[in-house]
């Protein structure tokens, strides 16, 4: 289990080395084909920051050579927003006093309906974490309700057992997202107070049970804004090789959520720049050059429009974070503000005019069809 493998590491040693790194160390990277950890802190340094076009540069060639000049598509659905955790940074966190609303299935069917006529095939469904509302049940039988409708579905919701992930996957879930939200154990009490998300290690074994029932692909990330994020970055991409490794059958995904605002969050501790942000996403690149890599609406036009030929395999387009959001509910139930609100016909146009290919369907059955 990874909870075991990340104690071979300290936090505070791990930021110090990063840190310490030089441009002759950037310099010598650069200059590799192959990675030690050691290459990743250097690769995430502030020394490095000097490298960026050159790390952008490369970002792209790799992703062209891995996954062609190709972006997929996808759509998050929110189907509740009840949640059992307080979270300092979150929407939906349970001393916020927003209206709380679980969708009915008359209602998912006709997110499902509006979603489809928006010719979207891989969706995302996203719960907030609660053993009422949201639980197993409710969650497999919208699994199941959706693959009607879509070809590729994934789900965001409370970390679970393997017996639910092989529920989920037997239903037809093809993808399992859970982020961390941060790898520093100190700081993961100050941002979780309440709630079975407390528990840091069962979070941090998740993927473990995600990647033991044989679900297709595992989608990883941290939130960026809660701790620093050289160093939160250097753990994640340490997780990623753990579970390759591990569980080397499975496909596996990076999303880079910064900090949006959000009911009850105030101040964000530590703020990611636009360019700290490319030289997260170049050297994780570079890091793992099979991993999949989703930008979603929180990024403002001007990232999402200079990103597309940086690493990014997918996004998201008219997202909307509030359960019914696209057909039948008001925005006072979101979940954090979105900054890109463009539609999904002008998301088309811009992957286009950069001359890359929407693709609307799963990536192996997209690579396949080439």
């Amino acid at each position: 289990m990874f909870s075991e493998e990340i104690k071979k590491y300290s936090w505070n040693e791990v930021h110090d080395a990063i840190y310490a790194k030089t441009r002759h160390d950037a310099e010598a990277t650069l200059s590799k084909i192959k990675y030690t950890t050691d290459d990743w802190m250097t690769l995430l340094s502030p020394a490095a920051e000097a490298y960026l076009e050159e790390l952008a540069a490369r970002s792209r060639n790799m992703t062209i050579q891995r996954f062609g000049k190709t972006i997929q598509l996808f759509a998050p659905i929110y189907l509740s927003n009840e949640c059992q955790n307080i979270c300092t940074y979150c929407g939906f966190s349970f001393g916020n006093k927003i209206p709380r609303k679980t969708l009915t299935e008359v209602e998912i069917k006709t997110e499902f309906e509006f979603l489809r006529k928006e010719h979207f095939e891989h969706v995302l469904l996203v719960t907030g974490e609660d053993a009422v509302h949201a639980n197993p049940v409710y969650i497999n039988h919208s699994i199941a309700l959706a693959r009607n409708y879509f070809s590729d579905v994934a789900i965001e919701v409370q970390p679970l057992g393997e017996a639910e992930y092989s529920m989920f996957k037997d239903s037809g879930c093809d993808a399992v997202l859970v982020y961390q939200e941060t790898y520093n154990p100190e700081n993961y009490k100050i941002y979780h107070l309440k709630g079975k998300k407390l528990n840091y290690n069962y979070r941090l074994d998740t993927p473990d049970r995600i990647g033991k029932a044989g679900i297709n692909k595992i989608g990883l990330g941290v939130l960026l804004g809660l701790s620093d994020w050289r160093t939160d970055a250097f753990f994640l991409a340490l997780h990623l090789n753990y579970l390759r490794k591990t569980y080397w059958k499975t496909r596996y995904s990076i999303s880079f959520p910064r900090l949006r605002p959000a009911e009850g969050l105030t101040k964000v501790e530590h703020p990611v720049s636009d360019k700290e942000f490319v030289q997260l996403m170049c050297a994780l690149r570079i890091i793992d050059n099979e991993v999949e890599m989703s930008l979603s609406t929180r990024e403002p036009e001007y990232m999402r429009n200079h990103l597309i030929n940086m690493g990014v395999t997918s996004m998201s387009a008219g997202s909307k974070t509030n359960p019914g959001g696209y057909a039948t509910s008001s925005e006072t139930l979101k979940q954090f503000e979105i900054s890109d609100s463009r539609t999904p016909e002008q998301i088309l146009e811009l992957i286009e005019e950069q001359g890359y290919e929407p693709v609307w369907k799963n990536w192996d059955k997209a690579l396949t069809a080439h």
